[in-house]
């Protein structure tokens, strides 16, 4: 899908913009970078809020609800675990849009607009840069990482060299090594890359790392 003349998507999978969690209320959200919030599997918007205190104030903060139901909360895509994971682009690329759409639809007063996705949701960003690469100025991936074949926006992206930040655990068990290696060879052609493994990490998010994060998004702020 693509974004018409007016920033949307066509036809997407909507997201709920009524389940957003916001760090500011409306009034004081005009003229700050936005950061839009992407949960993992089973979260919700509630889960990556707890990183606010960690990260730059100057940001307004929006936590997105994932559109399907997975118990005990949330999915952007629904895993075949028959599969391997990093193969499992097709369920996603209709989420991808949809948070294409959202961004758009909210980005109007903003200086920069970035992406911070953990597990499902930093796929779903990866992804959705990839397939809009003017969708964002800036993207923090976490314990997640980038599908194997290659996206129409891929040629466009590399051009842009936008600044994307890719963190990960040594010791994950839940996604594959392989997503992260590939993620490591691959990110750097499409992007101005920052590729940080952290040894002895699981799938979560340390406090080396959160630092690392807040570094890369303070130097993302507008002049």
């Amino acid at each position: 899908m693509r974004l018409g003349q007016t920033g949307a998507v066509t036809d997407p999978l909507a997201l709920d913009d009524t389940a957003v969690r916001w760090s500011a209320p409306e009034a004081e959200r005009a003229g700050r970078p936005l950061l839009v919030l992407l949960h993992g599997l089973g979260a919700d918007e509630n889960d990556l809020m707890g990183l606010a205190p960690a990260l730059p104030p100057e940001f307004v903060l929006a936590a997105v609800r994932a559109p399907l139901r997975w118990v005990p909360g949330r999915a952007w895509f629904e895993p075949d675990w028959s599969r391997p994971l990093e193969e499992s682009v097709a369920p996603a690329g209709r989420a991808a849009d949809a948070l294409a759409n959202w961004v758009a639809a909210h980005r109007a007063g903003h200086p920069a607009v970035g992406l911070l996705g953990f597990s499902q949701g930093a796929m779903i960003s990866a992804l959705a840069l990839r397939r809009h690469p003017e969708l964002a100025d800036f993207a923090v991936l976490l314990s997640g990482g980038l599908f194997p074949r290659d996206e129409a926006g891929d040629g466009q992206l590399a051009a842009r060299r936008t600044p994307v930040f890719l963190g990960y655990g040594e010791a994950d068990p839940v996604v594959p090594a392989a997503m992260f290696v590939l993620s490591a060879a691959k990110l750097p052609t499409l992007a101005a890359a920052e590729v940080h493994a952290y040894p002895g990490l699981a799938h979560g998010i340390s406090e080396r790392e959160l630092h690392d994060v807040a570094a890369f998004l303070a130097a993302r702020l507008p002049g």
